[in-house]
């Protein structure tokens, strides 16, 4: 039973934003080129929107997700005092959902991202939550620090 309360309150944390007005998140062929030609360890790279994005493992996938498609990964969420506030990596279970339904930064970032990779994302506040937490663990107007490995790319939503 507890298990299943923390994938739903998983789940909740990352499609919470939709219940928010979005912008909509595309990054533009500007934004994606760093994070394709991007070494791994070479540093904190930025987005034209303010993501910042750092590469900690290439992987061996040759496309990207779009913002219509379902993925699977790995994440370890935590504010920028160090405080966890989500792990798929800590329940042993990878997650699965639309990259439409999920914070900007998310769709942002792991659209730059091929299956097999792992990025550290640092999301400013207007890239997150704003200041509608959807947790106590989450302080309104936080700025998110987020790794994640892209596991699968599902297909498209539509």
């Amino acid at each position: 039973m507890l298990k299943t309360f923390s994938l739903f309150l998983s789940s909740l944390l990352l499609l919470s934003c939709s219940q928010s007005p979005k912008k909509s998140v595309s990054p533009s062929p500007a934004a994606a080129t760093p994070a394709s030609t991007a070494g791994v360890g070479s540093g904190i790279h930025a987005t034209a929107s303010g993501l910042q994005y750092q590469v900690l493992k290439r992987g061996t996938g040759s496309i990207s997700p779009t913002a219509a498609d379902t993925v699977t990964v790995h994440y370890h969420g935590t504010t920028t005092n160090g405080t966890i506030f989500d792990s798929s990596v800590a329940r042993g279970q990878p997650a699965t959902f639309p990259l439409s339904g999920v914070i900007p930064g998310w769709t942002e970032g792991v659209q730059m991202m091929k299956v097999g990779d792992k990025f550290k994302f640092i999301i400013p506040p207007g890239l997150a939550y704003g200041p509608n937490s959807p947790t106590p663990e989450i302080p309104p107007n936080s700025t998110l620090i987020f790794d994640v490995e892209l596991l699968a790319i599902n297909g498209s939503t539509n």
